[in-house]
């Protein structure tokens, strides 16, 4: 596995599904903002749809932060579309479903499981630079928490507008952070 903290977003050109329509998206579309990209298996299938309605759920919560939140799979855009119409759970969902169907955007994350064809379960937060600040990669039995990962981000916010200031763990918004220094050596 290669890094990936402050690795750059490789190039790439899709075509997504949101709110009814379908439109081209590239890497120049997500950089100057804060984005989530969220790798999931396929469509029509158990855990998936679980985490996508979690997103969904909390999706006003995302962009009060200013992030967007990409979901990708390597279905076609096509197929997210059918998925939103037949699914009440997948129905709700308001942000940008793309579609990865060669795999170009799954390869580029590192998270392609080639023999199959799918993406594992890869969560990237990507700041307004165009770079990885989170990294979360889970088996595809295990589902991942929209509100742990709202946490992170607003951490990775903070961090990122604090320099010279850390966040401890379960650090929450409005909780104390850290200067590092000589002074803490031992002292945690």
């Amino acid at each position: 596995m290669s890094r990936y903290i402050e690795s750059e977003l490789k190039p790439f050109n899709a075509k997504a599904y949101q709110a009814g329509d379908f439109f081209d998206i590239s890497d120049a579309d997500v950089k100057g903002k804060w984005a989530v990209f969220f790798f999931y298996p396929a469509d029509f299938t158990f855990v998936c749809p679980t985490e996508l309605g979690d997103l969904a759920d909390n999706y006003e919560e995302f962009k009060k932060l200013g992030v967007e939140i990409y979901s990708v799979s390597t279905d076609t855009h096509f197929t997210h579309k059918a998925w939103h119409d037949s699914s009440e759970t997948i129905g709700k969902i308001q942000y940008p479903m793309i579609g990865d169907p060669t795999g170009t955007i799954t390869r580029n994350f590192g998270v392609m499981i080639e023999e199959e064809g799918i993406a594992d379960r890869g969560t990237f937060v990507i700041d307004p630079e165009g770079k990885i600040q989170i990294v979360e990669i889970t088996a595809g039995g295990i589902g991942r928490d929209a509100q742990e990962l709202l946490r992170k981000i607003k951490a990775a916010q903070y961090v990122a507008a604090h320099p010279g200031e850390v966040c401890p763990a379960k650090w929450k918004e409005g909780e104390e952070t850290l200067a590092p220094s000589l002074d803490l050596v031992g002292k945690i």
